[in-house]
């Protein structure tokens, strides 16, 4: 849908467009930095109307050349050579991504540009046209971040007060109250990290809290509360990983997760040789919504008692009755062991979480019943949390299953509770 936009700001936006022609042209490469300067300056101006006009002339003007990429096509059709790929590798590249190559020799232009892909990823539902844009950014930053220009440093209590405002602003998994919720987290027995960039050296692209503990956590209210009583961490024997936070909304789908928490790993096991345990305390976020989507399945399974038990969770605080949640209990388990080991979205894990743990490797380990009674815990998964635990031992081998089979590792326990589940015996019959 072609943006409209005032004449005014039409006239800024080709402004900004002709500097970024300017930048390709050979007179270009001359005074590069100082015409790429300019041509994000003049971007950075611009109010939002414009910048919509901006990505409109850059989806239209700097992509291939339809005509050159048919005639490379049928050519490298006609004959395969390596030559003929190559013409045909670069017409198929836009132009856009040298553009923004060249953009990239302003300082600060990296963060520009993650800033402008954060931009184009917001308004792609609108503007579908502008898909070329996102994907040219994202194929340049998956070169850019790679792990070879990634540092991993651990985040204490001294670490520059810039960055520690980062951490406040960006948890995005369970809310910092405040500088004394910080402190705490970042006390003898837990442990922050994060990986930098040298193009973004303030800005975290990801961080990841660490609570060393003596088995694998239950409830994570008892892990964030200030008054939870510090233990030696020589002492531990487990380390959990209560949040992962992507730090920068330019780069998503840009992997670093993974990489992260491995490494996280092991450099804690250098550390900690008492340390075996790797193990997360994991929200479930799509839980709830998926289980109003199952009530007609429920309901066709001849569920209806259970169904009609399972209502009750809309009622507020019925967690707070003992007998109401010992009631809520086994059809809720049992369903959200189903909903991480069985239920899909398309090939993966329906789970958003469960798709970036199993993904990464992890095994399904174990739910923890009330384990978050916070507003946003109850609304998200009914309170309900779960342990993804990484063998390291085991990663690859599970990394491996699940991309290629789709199949999930999971623990005899959430096998059981998943073969309890009404939806799982009904599938069965069929």
């Amino acid at each position: 849908m072609r943006s409209v936009v005032p004449p005014a700001e039409q006239r800024r936006a080709r402004r900004a467009i002709e500097l970024c022609h300017a930048l390709m042209s050979e007179g270009g490469e001359v005074s590069g930095a100082v015409i790429a300067r300019e041509a994000l300056a003049a971007y950075d101006a611009l109010p939002n109307d414009a910048r919509a006009a901006f990505f409109d002339s850059l989806a239209a003007e700097f992509s291939p050349d339809t005509a050159q990429l048919e005639r490379a096509y049928n050519a490298y059709y006609a004959e395969r050579t390596q030559d003929n790929l190559v013409v045909l590798q670069r017409c198929v590249e836009a132009p856009r991504q040298e553009l923004f190559r060249r953009l990239n020799t302003a300082p600060g232009a990296t963060a520009a540009l993650v800033s402008m892909r954060r931009k184009v990823l917001d308004a792609l539902k609108k503007h579908p046209e502008w898909k070329g844009i996102d994907a040219d950014l994202a194929h340049l930053f998956g070169s850019w971040f790679n792990r070879g220009f990634l540092t991993l440093e651990r985040i204490d209590w001294y670490t520059p007060a810039i960055v520690l405002e980062k951490l406040i602003e960006h948890e995005a998994v369970h809310e910092i109250a405040g500088w004394n919720d910080l402190r705490r987290r970042l006390a003898a027995d837990r442990r922050c990290f994060a990986f930098f960039h040298p193009a973004l050296p303030h800005e975290p692209l990801i961080f990841i809290e660490v609570a060393f503990t003596r088995g694998m956590s239950t409830s994570v209210e008892n892990l964030l509360a200030l008054e939870a009583p510090q233990i030696d961490p020589q002492s531990a024997d487990t380390a959990i990983f209560y949040s992962i936070t992507n730090c920068q909304p330019g780069l998503r789908g840009i992997s670093f997760g993974n990489l992260l928490i491995k490494q996280v790993a092991q450099r804690l096991g250098q550390e900690f040789p008492r340390i075996k345990t790797f193990a997360t305390l994991s929200p479930i976020p799509g839980f709830r919504v998926w289980l109003k989507t199952m009530c007609k399945q429920l309901d066709a399974s001849s569920a209806a008692s259970q169904l009609e038990l399972l209502r009750r969770i809309d009622a507020p605080e019925w967690h707070e009755n003992p007998q109401e949640a010992e009631r809520m209990r086994k059809p809720l388990t049992s369903l959200a062991a189903y909903y991480l080991a069985c239920a899909k979205h398309d090939r993966e894990a329906a789970d958003p979480v469960a798709r970036f743990h199993l993904g990464n490797g992890a095994r399904l380990e174990r739910l923890n019943w009330l384990a978050d009674t916070s507003k946003r815990g109850m609304q998200q998964s009914a309170g309900m949390m779960v342990n993804y635990l990484y063998r390291l031992d085991d990663v690859e081998q599970n990394h491996e299953m699940y991309v290629r089979d789709s199949k999930v590792a999971a623990s005899r326990e959430i096998r059981r509770l998943a073969a309890e589940c009404p939806l799982e015996r009904s599938r069965s019959k069929h």
